[in-house]
């Protein structure tokens, strides 16, 4: 059976109440729900975590090394534009992973166009809104 391990960064837990206009009304709850539906559907095993701290997003990145995780989807969120830590962590780990973002990142403050994680990633999706994270896990499912 596959294993993908959704990782959701700082804020994202505020989803369907923040920002609506930018980031959707689509809750965590209902993007984890979706998207452990389609895996039930596919025969993989999707486990999800979401912090608002760097370093616990590092110990789950650590913990999927070990844990027959084959592959990661990840929202950084504005650790995107700011955590070398987080990127040494993927890369530490050598598991394939997909950037996603639910706005389009290039499109909104400077600041937001750069990305610490982008180099290392198999794709990055932005702006696509939760469509986002599925097209990244059924790329996946086909990939690992």
């Amino acid at each position: 059976m596959q294993k993908v391990l959704l990782l959701h960064g700082p804020n994202l837990n505020l989803l369907g109440v923040r920002e609506p206009e930018i980031y959707g009304t689509a809750t965590l709850e209902d993007i984890d729900a979706r998207l452990t539906a389609v895996g039930v559907e596919r025969r993989c095993e999707v486990s999800s975590f979401q912090s608002n701290w760097e370093g616990a997003l590092i110990d789950r990145i650590h913990e999927a090394r070990n844990d027959g995780t084959q592959a990661i989807i990840i929202n950084p969120g504005g650790l995107t534009h700011t955590s070398i830590a987080l990127r040494d962590a993927l890369a530490a780990a050598a598991i394939p992973f997909i950037e996603v973002h639910l706005s389009n990142i290039h499109a909104r403050e400077a600041f937001r166009n750069q990305s610490f994680l982008s180099p290392l990633a198999l794709g990055v999706i932005s702006g696509l809104g939760v469509r986002g994270y599925e097209l990244a896990f059924d790329y996946l499912l086909d990939k690992i």
